[in-house]
């Protein structure tokens, strides 16, 4: 039975921009933050706290998150990949990583939730990080128990659950495996990414089955690129199950530094296309979205790769000829 509502998860401003070559200017992503709250976009991941050397677009993540207006009821995410990432991302305060002891009050600049990464591949783990699977999860433990000690959610992304492109096929027994031990870490939320988008509506489900032994339906969610064009498949087969949570990337931004000829995630008008037309509820208003992707298109020197998007700017541009 499908559900009444989705939420989604706007991914355009991390997870779509840092894949830019050309520098985008702070002020623009921050606009583009605020185009997508005023679009209705109420789970928001912002940027993340990573080095710049390995990823140079997001160097301005404090200055981000700090010129952001951020609405009642609108929740921002940032991408955590070491423990001195989470301090950067909470202002470098001492936090208490062996109590259970809230930090003190959190700022409204502090990000509501914390996104921690494991790959279910052991070839792409070992490729990208230098490392098994098992000891990238452990690396998290800590900044794990430090933001849940500072009071801030930690959701893991679980990438290339459904294929890998240096280890081809992966299974489900893989996937299960990284969902348990980010679920033994205090892990609250699993997402679960098919980051080369080989994924078909079948397999995604025997993985959600996986992910779904470990935590509640309301705590899992699914990360879709459109490499094959299945995305729409995949999300469609997933709310079959039940599944009411999903990442999307306005204008279809992004891909995967690390897989290459991955296209971009799932683009949210599409998304929310499918479901008005299922008559499912997003609280998103598609017309402002578009917007809002025409916007970063045309500050990224091109047209969007939704194609909702698109053919919604064409009735536009004809209706007002």
């Amino acid at each position: 039975m499908f559900p009444n509502r989705v939420t989604l998860v706007e991914v355009g401003p991390r997870d779509g921009l840092q894949n830019e070559a050309q520098q985008v200017a702070t002020d623009i992503k921050v606009e583009l933050v605020h185009r997508l709250q005023a679009a209705g976009l109420r789970e928001i991941e912002v940027t993340s706290f990573v080095s710049p050397k390995w990823v140079p677009q997001m160097a301005d993540n404090a200055q981000v998150m700090a010129a952001i207006a951020r609405p009642a009821g609108v929740r921002h995410s940032v991408l955590v990949p070491n423990m001195q990432g989470l301090q950067a991302a909470l202002h470098g305060r001492d936090l208490a990583v062996e109590t259970a002891t809230p930090v003190g009050p959190r700022p409204a600049v502090w990000p509501d939730e914390v996104v921690v990464f494991g790959a279910a591949s052991q070839a792409f783990s070992r490729r990208n990080i230098n490392c098994s699977i098992e000891e990238s999860v452990e690396r998290f433990a800590p900044v794990v128990a430090a933001a849940r000690s500072a009071g801030v959610k930690v959701r893991a992304a679980v990438s290339c659950a459904l294929g890998c492109p240096y280890q081809g096929d992966v299974s489900a027994d893989e996937v299960e495996h990284v969902v348990r031990l980010m679920k033994d870490i205090g892990v609250q939320h699993c997402g679960v990414a098919d980051t080369i988008g080989v994924g078909t509506p079948r397999r995604v489900q025997a993985v959600m089955e996986r992910a779904l032994r470990h935590f509640p339906l309301d705590e899992v969610s699914g990360h879709f690129h459109d490499t094959y064009g299945q995305a729409l498949a995949n999300i469609y087969a997933c709310l079959e199950m039940g599944l009411h949570v999903f990442d999307a990337s306005v204008a279809g931004l992004g891909g995967c530094p690390y897989a290459k000829g991955a296209t971009g995630n799932v683009a949210t008008e599409d998304v929310v296309f499918m479901l008005r037309g299922m008559g499912i509820d997003t609280g998103i208003d598609l017309d402002a979205l578009v917007t809002a992707g025409g916007y970063i298109s045309g500050a990224l020197g091109r047209t969007p790769v939704s194609r909702a998007g698109k053919a919604l700017l064409a009735r536009r541009t004809s209706e007002a000829a």
